[in-house]
């Protein structure tokens, strides 16, 4: 039986401020790999003079890496319930491959070979998520035939060729919102949207309070809530000017845009629906959540098919900004994303991780790449430091569990001793043992 402990007070304003970025069990994570970002752009905006936060640079930072960025949305899906896909790249480049000779060889309309491609990332999905749901082979040996069978395919339909695109295609991975009204020296649709941002975000933390009041809850202070939106809209406001102000031509990506939507949607599902709560009942102990009615298989095939499907639109989205597609596309694309899901704090054992976390891992990955380039570092020496990474930050997660270590964020609060045992903001992971039946009650309601 755990006892819980009382938290003190005054750690509770830092505790709330953690959870802007997942809450719960992975706050001291997230809270230390935000950290970390600030600090990598800092300092490689002083090594670079200035280039890291140029217009130009942070555009080109988004359409380079805004298919990464998707495909670890799913993939923290599929770590989360204990699993792993490694053919997301192969994946990628098949539909790939398939959408642009649809376009090019069969004049099949663009909208309509994006659909194209959604369908057979549903199906490559459904076929994957068959074996590793009802078949009972493990998704590591599922999805590295899978990485064989459509980096196969990817070289036998385009025959080793480059095919190209049309333009109307490419404006989902290489256009940008559109300018209007007055010439402010600005993209007014870009500032527009991070107005509505900055709106929604103060609207969100009023409606919070609100709710919280209503049904009697412990709330955090009002400075804390008033710290939190101004922050948050003081990085949202400049991040706008930042994309507006780009050359003429430019603005904020619409591969952004997409990924935006994609963030705030698998975000709700994951927080806020009973499916989201499951998928980490699975992962924390599957064995609890099939006792307490959870339909493990269900998960399973969803997760791994959710999967292929956001890997298609990544794919889609790749060949887009690139004009075409190749024989190249999505190599390495899987590790990237695998890397960017545990840099932001998710579990090697499932059960815990966030869709807020993957994508500041994703960044953090993406602005090493970046800043490094800039500097002139070579691939192969971008690519160690890319390994030291990840292997220092599970090595840090894996090292905390065993010896029941505290976060650095939680050694300051001095407050995070029963956060991965309570999961108080995030859902929940069920227990094993005689537990299990109280775990039934809960996943009822």
């Amino acid at each position: 039986m755990t006892t819980q402990i009382p938290e003190k007070k005054k750690s509770g304003g830092i505790r709330d401020l953690g959870k802007m970025f997942g809450g719960g069990q992975s706050t001291g994570r997230q809270f230390g790999i935000l950290g970390a970002l600030v600090v990598i752009i800092i300092f490689f905006e002083i090594l670079t003079g200035g280039k890291t936060l140029e217009p130009v640079n942070l555009i080109n930072m988004v359409n380079q890496n805004a298919y990464v960025l998707i495909l670890a949305i799913g993939m923290v899906m599929v770590i989360i319930a204990g699993h792993i896909d490694l053919s997301v790249g192969s994946v990628a480049a098949v539909v790939g491959i398939i959408v642009a000779k649809s376009m090019n060889d069969w004049h099949v309309p663009w909208p309509l070979a994006i659909l194209l491609g959604l369908v057979i990332g549903v199906l490559i999905g459904a076929w994957q998520g068959w074996w590793v749901a009802y078949v009972g082979v493990p998704a590591f040996i599922v999805t590295l035939a899978g990485m064989l069978i459509f980096r196969g395919l990817n070289q036998l339909i385009g025959n080793a060729n480059t095919i190209p695109v049309p333009d109307g295609f490419t404006y989902i991975g290489g256009g940008f919102l559109p300018d209007w009204g007055p010439d402010f020296g600005y993209n007014n649709s870009t500032l527009l949207l991070g107005l509505i941002i900055a709106v929604v975000i103060a609207y969100m933390e009023i409606r919070r309070r609100r709710t919280q009041t209503k049904m009697g809850s412990e709330k955090a202070p009002l400075w804390v809530s008033i710290f939190k939106v101004v922050i948050l809209d003081a990085v949202v406001i400049y991040a706008a000017f930042l994309f507006a102000g780009g050359r003429i031509g430019t603005s904020f990506p619409v591969s952004g845009v997409i990924l935006g939507i994609l963030v705030i949607l698998y975000s709700f599902i994951t927080r806020n629906t009973i499916f989201g709560r499951h998928i980490y009942a699975v992962g924390g102990n599957w064995h609890a959540a099939e006792l307490s009615g959870v339909k493990i298989k269900r998960i399973n095939f969803f997760v791994m098919m959710n999967m292929s499907v956001l890997a298609a639109l990544a794919g889609m989205i790749a060949v887009a900004r690139s004009i075409s597609s190749g024989p190249q596309d999505g190599l390495g694309w899987e590790l990237d994303a695998i890397a960017a899901v545990f840099i932001g704090g998710a579990a090697v054992s499932g059960g815990i991780g966030t869709v807020a976390g993957s994508i500041i891992g994703g960044l953090v990955i993406a602005v090493l790449n970046n800043g490094l380039q800039l500097l002139g570092v070579t691939s192969d020496k971008v690519q160690i430091i890319k390994g030291l990474v990840l292997l220092v930050a599970v090595g840090v997660d894996v090292y905390s569990k065993r010896t029941g270590g505290r976060s650095l964020i939680g050694r300051f609060s001095r407050k995070e001793r029963e956060a991965a045992a309570v999961g108080a903001d995030q859902p929940e992971v069920l227990p094993t043992g005689d537990s299990a039946e109280a775990s039934s009650r809960s996943l009822s309601h």
